[in-house]
C-alpha cells in the first residue's frame, strides 16, 4: 500500500521529469538574485529558543487547517511576535500551498524564509531561490546520497542555506557527513504514517554535532514541549499546525520562546 510519502514523492518526481527548462539558465537566474538572509545567524541569536513559524494551509492527514489564511498578514504577525524565521509550504497538490504564498509571506517578513517542499531535483533548488526563499529543505528520507550531496552543493552555489531534515540517528549522520549540513532538523512526524512521536527529537538530539544548528520539527503544541526541546539542546523549533490553528498566533508563538540551556 502506498504511503503519503510515496504518493507525494511520486508526484514531485513526475513533475521533475516533465520539466524541460534549462538548468544552466535557472542557475544563472538564481545566482543573480539579491543576497539571502542568514538562517544560522537568525536561529542562534540571543539566548532563547528560536521559533520557525509556518504558513500552512492544509496537510494530507488533517485536511484544511486554515480556510482564510493570508500569508502576508500571518508572516507579518509572526515577525511582530518574534519569529526568527518563517516556513512556507509551497506544495499545491497535497498541502494547498503555492509559490504565491511564499512571495506574499516574503513581502510581510524581513527575516529568512524557508521554502518547505519536497525537493527532488536541481530545478527545485533553483526555484526556491527564485521564489525569494533564503533556505531550501532537503529531506534525507526522500533523497539518495548523491542527490543529497549534489542538492546541498547547488544550494550553496546559488546562495541558499540548506535545512537537511532527518528522522533518526542514521539520517542525522547522512545530513552531516553526506550533505555537510550546518542546519539539521529532526522531524517528529513520521513521513510514512504522518503520526507524531513527541519523544523522537529528544532521543536523536545527542547525535547532532556541536557547531550544527539543531531544529526540532512537528509536535510542538505549547511551552512545555518547547522547554523539553530547549533542554535537549535544540536551538529552534519549527511549528505549523499549533500556530495556524490558534485564535491568537502571536501569543502562541511568544510563549514558545523559552530560555535555552547554557552551551
Amino acid at each position: 500500500m502506498a504511503t503519503y510519502l510515496d504518493d507525494i514523492l511520486a508526484a514531485h518526481r513526475r513533475a521533475a521529469d516533465d520539466d524541460t527548462r534549462s538548468l544552466s539558465r535557472l542557475i544563472e537566474q538564481a545566482t543573480a538574485m539579491a543576497p539571502t538572509v542568514s538562517a544560522a545567524d537568525a536561529l542562534t541569536a540571543g539566548d532563547r529558543l528560536a521559533v520557525i513559524a509556518e504558513v500552512k494551509r492544509a496537510s494530507p492527514s488533517k485536511g484544511e487547517l486554515h480556510a482564510n489564511l493570508d500569508p502576508k498578514r500571518l508572516a507579518a504577525t509572526y515577525g511582530e511576535a518574534g519569529a526568527a524565521m518563517v516556513s512556507v509550504l509551497t506544495d499545491e497538490a497535497f498541502f494547498r500551498g503555492s509559490a504565491a504564498d511564499l512571495a506574499a509571506a516574503r513581502s510581510g517578513f524581513a527575516g529568512p524564509i524557508l521554502r518547505k517542499d519536497f525537493t527532488v531535483s536541481p530545478a527545485d533548488v533553483c526555484d526556491a531561490r527564485l521564489m525569494g526563499a533564503d533556505v531550501v529543505l532537503l529531506i534525507a528520507a526522500a533523497l539518495d546520497d548523491a542527490e543529497l550531496a549534489d542538492f546541498a552543493a547547488l544550494a550553496t552555489e546559488v546562495g541558499l542555506s540548506a535545512l537537511v531534515e532527518a528522522h533518526d540517528e542514521t539520517e542525522v549522520e547522512r545530513a552531516v557527513e553526506v550533505a555537510g549540513a550546518s542546519l539539521v532538523g529532526v522531524n517528529q512526524r513520521d513521513l510514512v504514517t504522518f503520526q507524531v512521536d513527541t519523544a523522537r527529537a529528544v532521543r536523536v538530539a545527542a547525535t547532532i554535532p556541536d557547531g550544527v544548528v539543531a531544529i526540532a520539527e512537528s509536535g510542538v503544541t505549547g511551552p512545555a514541549d518547547a522547554r523539553r526541546l530547549a533542554d535537549a539542546g535544540y536551538h529552534a523549533v519549527l511549528v505549523g499546525e499549533h500556530l495556524v490553528t490558534s485564535a491568537h498566533p502571536a501569543a502562541a508563538l511568544s510563549a514558545l520562546a523559552v530560555q535555552r540551556r547554557a552551551p
